[in-house]
């Protein structure tokens, strides 16, 4: 009899254990189902967001053009305007500067707007067959009167042979455009650190923007294609370095602080990454990794 007893309680508390098992199992799947449903439901917020701030900037566009080609065509009138008509010919030269200053700001707005919507907009990606070399030959071509102009010495240093990869030849173009107008301006211009302390971004140094290619392999010995954009500027203060990626974050006087953001997002949608090597007051060395 005490055998029985036994048995069936033990028969009883296996019975209960499984179940408060199961109501476990339950509990979770339920909230792994709500943890689902919550990420669902933000992701289609957070598309929502997108969609209205990428059509608000499409809307914000369109006035804005019609405000600028207001302002040239003002612009043009003041100019034909003889001197007797205006209160005196500085009174028409003060005018011509507030128009003036008018353009200008509409560009800068036209200019945010577009950084904008290439960094928020959907990134689809053709990738064909392309030499990287080639990539970097047509840009230093195309870059090299920007650069001159700017009293920077541009040059390449190309691995021997194709460097060939599966790429979106315009996307990682304007990848790379970004990096080269970011190392030109560090070293035409300070900073705002530089300019509150006093001190030139290039001072004593010579100006140089070098582009090199080379093979390389990732951490499973897969082949990689490796492009340096590397630059003789002031060097990125240790401070700035967690936020270089943040969008809107710029250390320069009028930067949209979306071009690196922007450059690391097209970069790594290739499956790549974008690694950054700085000493301050010697350069910085921004070293584009794609897969080979």
């Amino acid at each position: 009899m005490g055998s029985i007893l036994a048995f069936l309680g033990g028969l009883a508390l296996g019975v209960a254990g499984a179940a408060a098992v199961a109501r476990w199992q339950i509990r979770r799947s339920l909230a792994r189902v709500r943890e689902a449903e919550r990420r669902a439901r933000s992701a289609e917020r957070l598309a929502e967001i997108g969609a209205m701030t990428g059509g608000l900037a499409h809307e914000i566009k369109n006035p804005l053009s019609t405000i600028g080609l207001n302002a040239q065509l003002l612009a043009e009138g003041l100019d034909e305007l003889p001197v007797d008509a205006a209160t005196d010919p500085e009174s028409k030269r003060r005018l011509s500067r507030r128009v003036s200053s008018l353009r200008r700001e509409v560009e800068r707005l036209r200019g945010i707007l577009a950084d904008f919507l290439d960094y928020a907009g959907e990134l689809r990606l053709d990738r064909k067959g392309a030499d990287l070399n080639r990539v970097v030959e047509e840009l230093a071509d195309f870059f090299l009167p920007q650069a001159e102009a700017q009293g920077v010495r541009l040059r390449t240093d190309l691995a021997t042979g194709e460097l060939t990869g599966s790429i979106d030849v315009p996307h990682v173009k304007q990848a790379v455009l970004n990096l080269m107008l970011n190392a030109v301006q560090a070293m035409a211009s300070p900073t705002k650190a530089d300019a509150s302390s006093g001190t030139a971004a290039t001072e004593g140094r010579a100006k140089e923007l070098i582009l090199r290619t080379e093979r390389g392999s990732d951490a499973e010995g897969g082949p990689t294609l490796c492009l340096h954009v590397t630059d003789t500027g002031p060097g990125i203060d240790p401070e700035v370095m967690p936020r270089l990626f943040t969008p809107y974050f710029t250390t320069k006087s009028g930067g949209t602080g979306l071009g690196l953001p922007t450059t690391r997002r097209i970069i790594e949608a290739h499956g790549g990454r974008l690694d950054v090597v700085t000493e301050r007051g010697r350069g910085t060395d921004f070293v584009v990794v794609l897969p080979g």
